[in-house]
Protein backbone atom coordinates (compact mmCIF):
# COMPACT_ATOMS: atom_id res chain seq x y z
CA UNK A 1 0.00 0.00 0.00
CA UNK A 2 1.32 3.22 -0.71
CA UNK A 3 1.80 6.47 1.30
CA UNK A 4 -0.60 8.43 -0.36
CA UNK A 5 -3.44 5.48 -0.04
CA UNK A 6 -3.34 5.74 3.69
CA UNK A 7 -4.77 8.34 5.86
CA UNK A 8 -2.64 10.79 7.94
CA UNK A 9 -4.01 10.35 11.34
CA UNK A 10 -1.58 12.46 13.21
CA UNK A 11 0.81 15.28 12.55
CA UNK A 12 4.08 16.70 14.53
CA UNK A 13 6.44 19.63 12.89
CA UNK A 14 10.42 19.57 13.71
CA UNK A 15 11.54 23.28 14.74
CA UNK A 16 8.17 24.90 13.71
CA UNK A 17 9.03 28.54 13.82
CA UNK A 18 6.87 30.50 16.41
CA UNK A 19 5.49 33.60 15.90
CA UNK A 20 7.95 36.09 17.55
CA UNK A 21 10.45 34.31 14.79
CA UNK A 22 8.19 35.00 12.32
CA UNK A 23 7.27 38.21 13.08
CA UNK A 24 11.10 38.65 14.03
CA UNK A 25 12.26 37.20 10.86
CA UNK A 26 12.36 39.40 7.19
CA UNK A 27 13.86 36.95 5.16
CA UNK A 28 11.51 34.85 3.14
CA UNK A 29 11.20 31.01 3.58
CA UNK A 30 12.74 28.75 0.66
CA UNK A 31 12.23 25.37 0.34
CA UNK A 32 15.80 22.89 0.35
CA UNK A 33 15.74 19.57 -1.50
CA UNK A 34 17.68 17.04 0.79
CA UNK A 35 19.25 13.49 0.11
CA UNK A 36 16.87 10.84 0.57
CA UNK A 37 15.59 10.52 3.77
CA UNK A 38 18.27 13.14 5.23
CA UNK A 39 15.30 15.71 6.05
CA UNK A 40 15.60 15.46 9.89
CA UNK A 41 19.76 15.77 9.62
CA UNK A 42 19.30 18.50 7.35
CA UNK A 43 17.29 20.40 9.32
CA UNK A 44 19.13 20.02 12.77
CA UNK A 45 22.62 20.37 10.42
CA UNK A 46 21.18 24.04 9.69
CA UNK A 47 19.88 24.72 12.96
CA UNK A 48 23.54 24.36 14.71
CA UNK A 49 24.41 27.12 11.57
CA UNK A 50 21.78 29.19 13.50
CA UNK A 51 18.64 28.71 11.54
CA UNK A 52 15.15 28.12 11.90
CA UNK A 53 14.57 24.81 9.83
CA UNK A 54 10.81 23.69 9.20
CA UNK A 55 9.94 20.36 8.55
CA UNK A 56 6.33 19.29 8.19
CA UNK A 57 6.10 15.13 9.67
CA UNK A 58 3.21 12.89 9.62
CA UNK A 59 2.53 9.84 12.05
CA UNK A 60 1.01 7.00 10.18
CA UNK A 61 -0.12 3.80 12.24
CA UNK A 62 -0.28 0.61 10.38
CA UNK A 63 -0.63 -3.24 12.10
CA UNK A 64 1.85 -5.40 11.10
CA UNK A 65 1.36 -9.09 13.34
CA UNK A 66 -0.98 -7.46 15.59
CA UNK A 67 0.56 -4.45 16.71
CA UNK A 68 0.52 -1.25 15.92
CA UNK A 69 2.93 0.52 14.30
CA UNK A 70 4.14 4.22 14.54
CA UNK A 71 6.54 5.70 12.26
CA UNK A 72 7.17 9.70 11.49
CA UNK A 73 7.63 11.04 8.03
CA UNK A 74 8.43 14.04 5.84
CA UNK A 75 5.35 15.34 4.59
CA UNK A 76 7.03 16.03 1.49
CA UNK A 77 9.98 13.58 1.57
CA UNK A 78 13.10 14.95 0.28
CA UNK A 79 12.39 18.57 1.17
CA UNK A 80 12.34 21.02 3.95
CA UNK A 81 11.81 24.75 4.59
CA UNK A 82 14.10 27.25 6.33
CA UNK A 83 14.09 31.12 6.34
CA UNK A 84 17.29 32.96 4.90
CA UNK A 85 19.11 35.46 2.84
CA UNK A 86 19.30 33.78 -0.26
CA UNK A 87 22.16 35.87 -1.30
CA UNK A 88 24.03 34.62 1.56
CA UNK A 89 22.69 31.15 0.90
CA UNK A 90 26.37 29.08 0.70
CA UNK A 91 26.65 28.43 4.78
CA UNK A 92 22.90 26.45 3.86
CA UNK A 93 23.98 24.82 0.45
CA UNK A 94 27.33 23.44 2.61
CA UNK A 95 25.18 21.50 5.13
CA UNK A 96 25.40 18.02 4.88
CA UNK A 97 22.61 16.38 3.17
CA UNK A 98 21.49 19.79 1.40
CA UNK A 99 21.33 19.11 -2.60
CA UNK A 100 20.30 22.51 -3.55
CA UNK A 101 18.14 25.25 -2.57
CA UNK A 102 14.46 25.09 -4.37
CA UNK A 103 14.35 27.54 -7.30
CA UNK A 104 14.42 28.49 -11.03
CA UNK A 105 17.90 27.49 -12.51
CA UNK A 106 20.40 28.78 -10.24
CA UNK A 107 18.43 31.12 -8.88
CA UNK A 108 16.44 30.35 -5.59
CA UNK A 109 12.86 31.10 -5.50
CA UNK A 110 11.15 32.08 -2.59
CA UNK A 111 8.32 30.38 -1.40
CA UNK A 112 5.18 32.90 0.02
CA UNK A 113 4.20 33.06 3.66
CA UNK A 114 0.46 31.80 2.81
CA UNK A 115 1.37 28.24 1.48
CA UNK A 116 3.73 27.41 4.98
CA UNK A 117 1.12 28.85 7.19
CA UNK A 118 -1.34 26.83 5.16
CA UNK A 119 0.62 23.89 5.76
CA UNK A 120 0.90 25.07 9.25
CA UNK A 121 -2.68 24.99 9.74
CA UNK A 122 -3.93 22.26 8.33
CA UNK A 123 -1.15 20.40 10.83
CA UNK A 124 -2.54 22.57 13.35
CA UNK A 125 -6.34 21.55 12.78
CA UNK A 126 -6.14 17.65 13.42
CA UNK A 127 -8.74 17.33 10.64
CA UNK A 128 -8.05 13.81 8.55
CA UNK A 129 -5.93 14.61 5.46
CA UNK A 130 -4.09 12.57 3.06
CA UNK A 131 -0.79 13.19 0.76
CA UNK A 132 -1.79 13.41 -2.73
CA UNK A 133 0.16 14.51 -6.06
CA UNK A 134 0.11 17.76 -7.12
CA UNK A 135 -2.38 18.75 -9.77
CA UNK A 136 -1.88 22.15 -11.21
CA UNK A 137 -4.49 23.76 -13.14
CA UNK A 138 -4.22 22.71 -16.98
CA UNK A 139 -2.56 19.33 -16.11
CA UNK A 140 -3.75 16.86 -18.50
CA UNK A 141 -5.37 14.06 -16.03
CA UNK A 142 -7.11 10.71 -16.00
CA UNK A 143 -9.63 9.71 -13.12
CA UNK A 144 -8.58 6.54 -11.81
CA UNK A 145 -11.79 5.23 -10.63
CA UNK A 146 -15.15 5.44 -10.07
CA UNK A 147 -18.07 5.55 -12.92
CA UNK A 148 -15.11 8.24 -14.97
CA UNK A 149 -12.66 5.72 -14.95
CA UNK A 150 -10.62 6.01 -17.67
CA UNK A 151 -11.70 9.11 -18.80
CA UNK A 152 -9.01 11.75 -19.66
CA UNK A 153 -9.29 15.59 -20.13
CA UNK A 154 -7.72 18.75 -18.49
CA UNK A 155 -8.14 19.90 -15.12
CA UNK A 156 -9.80 23.23 -13.92
CA UNK A 157 -10.69 24.98 -10.52
CA UNK A 158 -13.55 26.39 -10.17
CA UNK A 159 -14.79 28.04 -6.56
CA UNK A 160 -11.82 25.84 -5.46
CA UNK A 161 -13.44 22.57 -6.60
CA UNK A 162 -11.68 20.42 -9.36
CA UNK A 163 -13.26 19.58 -12.54
CA UNK A 164 -12.25 18.16 -15.48
CA UNK A 165 -12.60 19.21 -18.79
CA UNK A 166 -13.44 16.91 -21.58
CA UNK A 167 -13.49 18.55 -25.43
CA UNK A 168 -14.18 17.34 -28.83
CA UNK A 169 -11.37 19.70 -30.42
CA UNK A 170 -13.28 19.30 -34.14
CA UNK A 171 -16.51 20.30 -32.73
CA UNK A 172 -14.58 22.99 -30.87
CA UNK A 173 -16.81 22.23 -27.58
CA UNK A 174 -16.22 20.94 -23.93
CA UNK A 175 -18.05 20.15 -21.20
CA UNK A 176 -16.59 19.74 -17.45
CA UNK A 177 -17.74 17.34 -14.71
CA UNK A 178 -17.23 18.04 -10.66
CA UNK A 179 -15.02 15.41 -10.09
CA UNK A 180 -12.58 14.93 -6.08
CA UNK A 181 -8.94 15.60 -6.44
CA UNK A 182 -8.01 11.84 -4.44
CA UNK A 183 -9.66 10.03 -8.22
CA UNK A 184 -6.89 11.93 -10.26
CA UNK A 185 -3.97 11.30 -11.82
CA UNK A 186 -1.72 13.61 -14.09
CA UNK A 187 -0.63 11.81 -17.42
Amino acid sequence: MSVSNLIITEFTEIHPPDSADLLASMSPWYGIRTRSNQEKVVAAGLEGKGYKPYVPLYVLHRHRADVLVKSEHPLFPGYIFCRFDAKKRLPVLMTSGVVSVVGCGREPVAIPDQEIEAVRAVLRSGLPAEVCPYLPEGQRIRVMNGSLEGVEGILVKRKNQSRVVVSVTMLQRSLSVEIDDDRLIAI
